[in-house]
């Protein structure tokens, strides 16, 4: 059957070969020239964007309240701030903390920046808790935060080191393992602004 395309019998340029389908379907809809944008659609797949960040996120509530005495409690704060992540395509790993504080072992979507998941994390927790105990409603985290990347290799030794909240707590503050942290990670920090 003879092509009653424009381009049928003449020679073909790159330029014309890898118009958009767009294109194709406003200037011709013969079967020639579909099927030669599909061959150049399979010749030249469109580039993946790829990425595995993993992040170590730590936050303490404001002053350091001791907002989780109850395990339960902390428990249930726990599994909230992971829907969170998820809701964000940011998968969590690991999530602890102690009575004052959380931990959160998660990886992070291409798609959001630190500031960004923090922000869900920290406004979607916050109005949650203040719903639990009527002396809970002027709950607040505190306004800053750490975040270490985590390399593939390291995530094992994060998750133990969540694990191990209550023993890293029997003789040090929160205070005293954030600036270890931070010193870890070579973070220089002002304790001016550091705690609120």
């Amino acid at each position: 059957m003879q092509s009653n395309s424009p381009y049928a019998n003449k020679e073909l340029t790159n330029e014309i070969a890898i118009l958009s389908s767009v294109f194709w379907d406003n200037f011709c809809s013969c079967e020639f020239c579909h099927g030669l944008f599909q061959r150049k659609k399979q010749e030249n797949p469109m580039p993946q964007s790829l990425a595995q960040i993993y992040l170590h996120i730590v936050f303490s509530t404001k002053h350091r309240q001791p907002y989780f005495r109850d395990d339960a409690f902390a428990n249930e704060l726990h599994a909230y701030l992971a829907g969170i992540c998820k809701k964000q395509d940011c998968f969590p790993k690991h999530i602890g903390g102690h009575v004052d504080h959380v931990h959160l072992l998660c990886s992070l979507s291409r798609r959001k920046t630190v500031a960004e998941l923090i922000r869900e994390l920290k406004t979607g927790s916050s109005t949650w808790i203040k719903t639990r105990k009527k002396e809970w409603e002027d709950f607040h985290w505190q306004d800053g935060y750490a975040a270490f990347s985590v390399s593939q290799s390291q995530l094992q030794n994060v998750k133990e080191y969540i694990n191990n909240q209550i023993e890293h707590h029997r003789t040090r503050t929160f205070q005293d393992e954030f600036r270890k942290l931070l010193e870890m990670h070579s973070l220089e920090f002002d304790e001016k602004y550091v705690w609120d």
